[in-house]
């Protein structure tokens, strides 16, 4: 059978597949992967050699919560006058 091209695209990546968070000592699915320098900087403990990060959906609400305010201020520093 012939896959579409859209359905394909729906089955790559890593976290379709089913890996595990990347924060030390939680094992739930991941639903995102963002990078992992981006995660080190809002404080979350994940290993040194990664360069991608994969969250939960706990991990993730608490990454958003702990760099709002950082995206503010690069909003407000681009938004024109």
């Amino acid at each position: 059978m012939v896959r579409s091209l859209k359905e394909e695209c729906l089955t790559l990546g890593r976290v379709t597949k089913g890996v595990k968070c990347s924060v030390s000592g939680c094992s739930k699915e991941a639903i995102r992967s963002i990078s992992a320098e981006k995660v080190r900087s809002a404080g979350l403990n994940v290993g040194s050699g990664e360069r991608r990060t994969y969250l939960c959906k706990e991990h993730y609400k608490e990454y958003k919560k702990r760099t709002k305010k950082e995206k503010k201020v690069e909003q407000l520093r681009y938004k024109r006058v």
